[in-house]
């Protein structure tokens, strides 16, 4: 217990201030290493898991219950060994063990399960926290839009909830100041953790993401690992969707013309002709001629006409040619 005089002479006992202080930050001493206690250092808190994920109130609404059975256990909230040169406070994401580290000092992190994005939706780099939200507005983006016209409905914004996409909380990243959409947020998908689900955002348990955000401080690094947990070397952005090419309007076909020589030999046929609908829209040149089938085979003389129409059998029966629609 460490105390001072005090001038009235009494002996004020400054520990207690100390341990209130410890508590509040949700710490206690003595962190541990790889190699044991780390001098300095404080161990966080951190809730045990059969009651971390119970049920609760939050803000008005209800979180259900998390299935502890149903959760593997190396994806729960805990404290960890976790070597690292980074400042206490910043946020390390491993997307290809699934995991999010919150630094607490030299030797140590608090590790929570996490669900990545996608194929084709990955991305690494460095990212700063721009802010938080509590049950924040979910707006899903033109895009994500135009892949799902069922979310249309929620184009000017879905409401907080526990079923919104955002979940409990959502921190906000920016790169360079600049906002590429990417959050670490709540899911009521709790299933999804440990898997590639999302569109390229961090998700987690509702219960974990309120325990992270209130740890974070605004401004703290994130450190978004390549998919195979080495350091990144500058920004890498999943890449853009390839624009869907304009469908070309396929030609009409030419409609069949009447000639002379149909006329010479059969002015029937002639009309048929100009009444047959018009196939082959596929083609890009004038439909073909149809073929006449007499109904009851009987050789014909053969027409002269002109040199360039081809003869043609005559019909001696009083049954009407079968018109066979053109080949495209």
């Amino acid at each position: 217990m460490i105390g001072f005089k005090a001038p009235s002479g009494r002996f004020a006992v400054a520990g207690l201030a100390v341990t209130a202080a410890l508590m509040l930050s949700g710490c206690q001493p003595g962190a541990m290493g790889l190699n044991g206690p780390v001098p300095g250092v404080v161990q966080p808190v951190v809730e045990p898991a059969e009651t971390a994920y119970l049920s609760r109130s939050d803000n008005g609404f209800t979180i259900p219950a998390v299935p502890l059975a149903k959760l593997p256990e190396g994806y729960r909230r805990q404290v960890v060994a976790y070597p690292n040169a980074q400042t206490p406070g910043t946020i390390v994401i491993n997307p290809g063990q699934k995991f999010l580290y919150f630094v607490t000092g030299p030797n140590t992190a608090i590790r929570y399960g996490i669900s990545v994005g996608r194929a084709g939706f990955e991305w690494a780099g460095r990212a700063q926290v721009a802010e938080t939200k509590v049950w924040p507005t979910w707006t899903p983006p033109k895009e994500m839009i135009a892949r799902d016209p069922k979310l249309a409905k929620w184009a000017d914004g879905e409401p907080g909830g526990p079923s919104n996409p955002l979940g409990a909380r959502a921190i906000y990243l920016k790169s360079d100041g600049r906002d590429y959409g990417y959050r670490i947020h709540g899911t009521p998908d709790w299933w999804t953790i440990g898997k590639n689900a999302s569109s390229g955002c961090i998700r987690m348990i509702h219960q974990d993401v309120i325990d992270l955000n209130s740890r974070i401080q605004t401004g703290a690094d994130v450190i978004v690992l390549n998919a195979d947990g080495t350091m990144p070397t500058g920004l890498k952005l999943p890449p853009p969707a390839p624009v869907k090419a304009k469908a070309t309007p396929k030609p009409k076909a030419a409609p069949a013309v009447a000639t002379e020589a149909d006329k010479a030999l059969d002015p029937d046929l002639a009309k048929m002709k100009l009444e047959a609908p018009v196939t082959g829209a596929e083609t890009t040149g004038p439909a073909a001629d149809p073929v006449v089938t007499p109904a009851t085979p009987a050789p014909a003389p053969a027409i002269s006409v002109m040199p360039t129409a081809p003869a043609a059998p005559t019909d001696t029966t009083e049954t009407a040619p079968v018109v066979v629609a053109p080949n495209p």
